[in-house]
């Protein structure tokens, strides 16, 4: 699981450099833009970093837990591997609409990605005791 992580969160990070090279370039300049589209642009841009560094700290530091807190564990490692496609198709698809107020991608991948991590912290509640 760990090299899953750590694959999912290098590949994110470098979708994230892209989709900066992306706004850098974009057409027309992103200064001329208005603030809220500006705003939309960045946020969902921060998003795919903020997915592919919570892989990639995972894919470094996670230890593998038995019985429940490993079920509840590996739920949470599926919710963060997800949040990525979720948020990279947030910058794709919703940002040339504009704020809207359903934004369906973005939403389901924070929820996935701050979902993935309360698993993860309640996987690890307990545990850490017995593993010193």
């Amino acid at each position: 699981m760990r090299a899953v992580h750590r694959w999912i969160g290098l590949l994110t990070v470098v979708v994230f450099l892209i989709s900066g090279q992306f706004l850098r370039h974009h057409h027309p300049p992103m200064d001329t833009l208005s603030d809220s589209a500006r705003l939309l642009l960045r946020s969902r841009h921060i998003y795919i970093l903020a997915s592919g560094l919570v892989n990639l700290m995972l894919g470094l530091y996670v230890q593998r837990v038995a019985g429940w807190r490993g079920v509840v564990q590996v739920i949470g490692s599926g919710l963060v591997m997800v949040a990525p496609v979720f948020l990279v198709l947030a910058f794709v698809v919703e940002t040339p609409r504009g704020f809207q107020p359903e934004m369906v991608w973005s939403s389901l991948g924070l929820y996935a990605l701050f979902g993935g991590c309360m698993l993860h912290g309640a996987a690890s509640m307990g545990g850490a005791a017995k593993r010193r």
